[in-house]
This record gives structure tokens, C-alpha cells and sequence, in this order.
């Protein structure tokens, strides 16, 4: 087996510009209120009640690495917490709810503290992304809208 190592990349300085495009557009974006947010989760093991613990919490942590940062103004097309989604798993029908960073369920409420949650946060609009579920199948998950919630629009 012979290993190639690439020392002088084509592009030069704009190869990595290529790649950041990209990731913006199909990445995920964190408020800083949401950063925070799941760092409190995960401090003060608000995700404990979940199914898996362990699993849920290597989805939060991976979704603060990977994540870029919203303004404050965020899009109203944004997933944030306190907002209301709706949103489809492959498969199944539109469901919609109010996402929570509370780690006590709460009805009409999607928990931060869960795979679905974890995994709607920072989403946008019409975007699909896999979703681990808690029995170790993939799914695929797309935001079909976001509105403020009631409790925030009439704050």
C-alpha cells in the first residue's frame, strides 16, 4: 500500500475559501443564547433523562464544534430555542412544537435534551439532515417552517 502525501495544494490560499462557502450554506448556526444553552445542559446534566445519555451528549458537543455563529438579529428562518417548528421525518407525517432547552418534558414541546431536539437546533428553513434516532436508526429530518413562539411574540 502506498500513501501519497499531497505537499502543494492547486488552488494555493483560496483552496480552504472553496469549502467555507459550502459550509455555510449547509451548516448550522448557533445564537449565542443557544451556545450557551446546551453548554448548561451538558454541565449540569440536564440531558440525564434522556434514553441515552452518552449518545445525546456527543451530538450536543459535536454540534458546538461545528457550528457557526448566528447574529443576534438572527433569521427568522433560523431554528433557535423558544421558537415554534415544524418539521417532517422521512417516513412520517409534519409535526410541529415549541423547542425547549427545560430538561423536563413539557407537552408541545421538542427538547433540546433529546436526539430530535439536539439535532433541530440551528437548522434552517427547507434544510434536511440526518437524524440518529434513539433505537440506532437514520433518518432524514427537514425543517418545513419556524415561527416565533406565541410566549415570545407576546413578550
Amino acid at each position: 500500500m502506498t500513501i501519497t502525501r499531497i505537499t502543494r495544494l492547486p488552488f494555493g490560499s483560496d483552496f480552504r475559501s472553496l469549502f467555507e462557502g459550502s459550509a455555510a450554506e449547509s451548516g448550522f448556526l448557533l445564537t449565542v443564547d443557544d451556545r450557551l444553552g446546551i453548554e448548561h445542559l451538558l454541565r449540569y446534566r440536564g440531558t440525564r433523562n434522556s434514553p441515552n445519555p452518552p449518545l445525546l451528549n456527543g451530538l450536543l458537543r459535536h454540534k458546538l464544534r461545528i457550528s457557526r455563529g448566528a447574529t443576534e438579529s438572527a433569521s427568522p428562518d433560523l431554528v433557535v430555542a423558544g421558537c415554534h417548528v415544524t418539521y417532517m421525518i422521512s417516513g412520517e407525517g409534519a409535526r410541529t412544537g415549541v423547542l425547549s432547552m427545560s430538561p423536563m418534558p413539557v407537552p408541545g414541546h421538542i427538547l433540546v435534551a433529546s436526539l430530535l431536539g439536539a439535532t433541530l437546533i440551528g437548522m434552517r428553513k427547507l434544510q434536511k439532515v440526518p437524524l440518529l434516532r434513539d433505537d440506532g436508526q437514520i433518518e432524514v429530518v427537514v425543517v418545513l417552517d419556524v415561527h416565533p413562539s406565541p410566549d415570545h411574540a407576546a413578550a
